[in-house]
């Protein structure tokens, strides 16, 4: 946080480690920006994040004045040399007058709020009797693995001021694996619960949770290893993928060196060389004792570009150069349109596929021209109906002959897609009902209005013919694929498109003109608050209406306004929108053999 209190991706985390249980340390950052106020931020942290704080340090100085911290348990001042970037600091004993009273009268507070959480503590400490800083520091840390305070400490990040204790707190307060005894999974074959012990003496077990290309060793897998141990050269079982794979090299990364290790044990994080198909979110375990673990769940893109390479010889770079990004980042991914034949890559946001398309040009030399953003629109029914697919051709010889009834219903939002088998009576026989099927999923990933998937609908197959001699898998595929078209006709297709929630922090005199602006692109407004100098606005906003956002918002606010924005949900675009997109569509939608 700093001098805006809490900052909007600071809370989107925040109630993702409230939703895992996650214990936290606070650090209140650019203790030397202008308007830095450390208990204004902590009082910031309380009202917004519902955190129960401990306050650690006092801050000597602000703004350009500031120099250190004063530690509150061990009362010593650590003052940073300003020559250097904050590498060496000295601790004293002195404790400047100014902050003098305050930092009593803090610690004061901050014994009262440990010696709270633990009633051996607090019988001491209101018989009068301090308590030792180790028995302080003991509490605490019990105190915080229970989530029940948060300690905060100050500094600025830029000059290194401030760093060396959090990283202290973080080793004396956070929970070691072993303070979280076990982890839950599945049995891959079984769906039974499966716990492991966060010991290295147990079957091993643990979770790849980053993929990085590094130029010097090639694919790295960054893991987590939660039970047993892991050993370089040995074979591991990938029980999210159901293969087995060899550990190469393992590493222990330290910022940019690395350093070679022969074994990796229960809570230690190792860098993997030599894994093939293992990816984020993916459980390596022992095969003799399989195991699950929670998977990491990410959003699904929204928005897209095509994008081609600039010369033949880029042409070979680029699939190798998009294969590893993928492999990187989950929520990035790569299809090919083939109505166009042009690449598209697909993120949820227009920063991701900017910095995916820099990255391209600077790590793998591939020089692409890129296309306009599109948003990822999605197709649905908005009725029941019902339609015929008839495919009749003769030609000398044997002809083709394919037809099928389809019914198709609309699902609530976020249901998927699903195909029923309701032939009676060998109307259609298996193995062509089977070729119906194929046509369905294949119409419904291309669409039928302008060429976005289809999803939330059920399609079911009830009726139809066929021709002992001239029916075949292809004819009832375009049978099919026929049906769907002709439902599309009788139906009214309603077109889903992204929503963002947007959240834009701005000074306070741009509001008006900032929530103006927000209305005139369709977004709804779900409130403002006032904070410190500037109003933080929160609104939905579909995606459509936000390409180039980030240079309109400065200019209309000279530049000081600033948002961020994540995905929220799909919703149907309003009526007469989608009649302007079908008018100036090139879309054919036509399924030929």
């Amino acid at each position: 946080s700093d001098l805006e209190g809490v900052q909007s991706q600071s809370e989107t985390v925040w109630r993702q480690a409230d939703k895992y249980k996650v214990p936290r340390i606070c650090f209140v950052n650019k203790m030397d920006k202008l308007g830095a106020d450390f208990l204004a931020t902590v009082k910031s942290i309380e009202d917004r994040l519902g955190a129960n704080p401990a306050i650690m340090v006092i801050p000597i100085g602000a703004e350009n004045t500031y120099v250190g911290n004063v530690d509150l348990l061990t009362r010593k001042a650590l003052i940073w040399n300003s020559e250097e970037l904050g590498a060496k600091f000295e601790v004293t004993d002195e404790i400047p007058a100014e902050v003098k009273e305050r930092v009593e009268e803090y610690r004061a507070k901050l014994i009262e709020k440990i010696a709270e959480t633990d009633d051996s503590l607090l019988e001491k400490y209101l018989s009068g009797e301090e308590p030792t800083v180790d028995e302080l520091k003991k509490a605490l840390r019990a105190a915080v693995i229970a989530y029940k305070l948060v300690p905060i400490y100050a500094g600025t990040s830029l000059r290194n001021k401030g760093v060396q204790p959090l990283l202290d707190a973080v080793a004396d307060y956070l929970p070691s694996p072993v303070d979280l005894k076990e982890v839950k999974g599945i049995h891959p074959k079984t769906e039974e619960p499966e716990i492991r012990q966060l010991v290295p003496d147990e079957a091993f077990s643990g979770l790849a949770f980053k993929i990085q290309n590094d130029p010097h060793v090639g694919k790295l897998t960054y893991f987590r290893v939660y039970s047993g141990k892991i050993e370089s050269g040995s074979y591991v079982y990938n029980s999210s993928k159901g293969v087995k794979e060899r550990v190469g090299r393992l590493l222990l990364m330290h910022a940019n060196e690395r350093e070679e290790i022969k074994e990796g044990y229960a809570g230690e994080i190792v860098a993997i060389v030599g894994l093939k198909d293992t990816g984020t979110g993916d459980t390596l375990c022992d095969e003799a004792k399989p195991i699950v673990l929670e998977k990491i769940s990410f959003p699904e893109p929204v928005i897209s570009l095509a994008i081609e390479p600039q010369t033949k010889s880029d042409q070979e770079k680029l699939g190798y150069a998009l294969k590893r990004l993928t492999e990187e980042d989950p929520t990035f991914s790569v299809k090919s349109n083939p109505e166009t034949g042009q690449t598209i890559i697909s993120g949820i946001g227009e920063l991701q596929l900017e910095v995916m398309v820099d990255r391209m040009k600077r790590e793998f030399n591939v020089l692409a021209n890129v296309g306009a953003p599109q948003v990822a629109y999605k197709e649905t029914f908005a009725e029941t109906v019902s339609a015929e697919g008839k495919y009749i051709k003769q030609t000398g010889g044997r002809g083709q002959f394919g037809h099928c009834w389809l019914r198709i219903e609309p699902k609530t939002r976020g249901e998927g897609n699903e195909f029923v088998n309701e032939i009676k009576g060998g109307a259609i026989p298996q193995e062509f009902v089977r070729a119906v099927e194929k046509g369905v999923w294949e119409t419904l990933a291309n669409g039928v209005l302008l060429g976005y998937p289809i999803v939330d609908v059920k399609v079911a197959c009830y009726d139809g013919s066929y021709h002992d001699v001239d029916s075949s898998e292809v004819a009832f595929k375009i049978a099919a694929s026929q049906a769907i078209q002709a439902a599309s006709k009788k139906s009214q297709m309603n077109l889903l498109e992204p929503i963002m929630k947007v959240e834009v922090t701005t000074p306070s005199e741009f509001m008006g003109d900032v929530m103006g602006d927000l209305s005139s692109k369709r977004g709804q407004i779900l409130g403002s608050e006032e904070r410190s100098r500037a109003t933080i606005i929160n609104a939905l906003v579909p995606l459509s209406e936000l390409s180039g956002y980030a240079t309109q918002i400065r200019s209309m606010s000279q530049g000081r306004a600033s948002y961020y924005m994540e995905p929220s949900h799909y919703d149907f675009v309003p009526r007469n929108l989608v009649e302007q997109m079908v008018a100036s569509s090139t879309f054919t939608g036509r399924v030929e053999a």
